[in-house]
């Protein structure tokens, strides 16, 4: 019935829905394993982080014990959540930066004429980012692994719902910010200035309690950031625990980032509606 009542309202079946989903994802695996680089710098770019900033600064920045942890750990034992939930951040910014990309070559174009509603195409293409930066997770904690960082066996399942949730916020997140960005030349800086106050004023790197002791007022800062609430979502759910604040947070900063993005991409009320030859998006 409900399938029915769906087929109605919008003219088209669950089935038509699967196949749209498919293409747009079958599109975006492609296009991932046709750029290997894409995906050798995505691992490249934590890796650094974890093989030589944790180690230059493991005996300066020792983490007492703090939940989840039921003990002392060693200091890239704490950033592994944030390096990964930084692995989604440039893969949102990344996926955005295609999105501008294929609406100067045309390809967006192509796509939002579908009579398929808006919202559906652009969730469909957010739902494909989201799946190439777990991917690009595993890998990460693949290679962790034999750096020793081994959270409990369960963690690897666990943390899958964090992985989601966090990679279609910052998947939407990108998607909002391209709604905005008419040339390709443009989204650099723009990334820049997104990506790393989000990276650094949070808990990817340090706990906020270590913040709170230098400046109360960029802890109260990193508390409102939503990328704080992804890493300790992804770091709680590691060792099978759940943040009920950061659970909230984060999946409301999703909702809320999708639909904007679905409202910025709308030609009749969207503020990024028109291409650079000003025609529609």
């Amino acid at each position: 019935m409900t399938t029915d009542v769906l087929t109605q309202k919008t003219g088209f079946t669950l089935a038509q829905y699967a196949i749209c989903m498919n293409g747009i994802v079958w599109r975006e695996a492609l296009r991932f394993l046709h750029q290997r680089e894409r995906f050798v710098s995505a691992l490249v770019r934590p890796l650094v982080w974890l093989f030589i900033f944790a180690a230059g600064f493991r005996q300066v920045l020792g983490i007492s014990i703090i939940p989840p942890y039921e003990t002392y750990i060693l200091y890239e034992v704490y950033i592994t959540p944030g390096l990964i939930a930084m692995i989604q951040l440039f893969n949102g910014m990344q996926s955005s930066l295609s999105m501008v990309y294929d609406r100067e070559t045309g390809n967006m174009r192509t796509l939002l004429v579908s009579p398929l509603p808006r919202w559906y195409l652009l969730f469909c293409k957010l739902l494909a980012g989201t799946a190439v930066s777990v991917l690009q997770v595993y890998a990460f904690l693949l290679v962790a692994w034999f750096w020793d960082i081994e959270p409990p066996h369960l963690g690897y399942l666990t943390v899958l719902p964090a992985l989601l949730l966090s990679g279609l916020m910052l998947g939407a997140l990108g998607m909002l910010i391209s709604s905005g960005i008419q040339q390709l030349e443009n989204f650099a800086g723009v990334m820049n200035f997104v990506i790393f106050p989000m990276f650094f004023a949070s808990s990817a790197l340090y706990p906020l309690w270590r913040v709170q002791e230098g400046s109360p007022m960029l802890a109260y800062l990193c508390q409102l950031n939503p990328f704080t609430h992804a890493v300790e979502l992804i770091r709680f759910a590691l060792y099978g625990r759940l943040n009920g604040l950061s659970l909230a947070v984060v999946g409301g900063c999703a909702v809320v980032f999708m639909v904007g993005a679905a409202i910025a991409y709308d030609p009749s009320r969207g503020i990024g509606r028109r291409g650079p030859a000003g025609g529609e998006t």
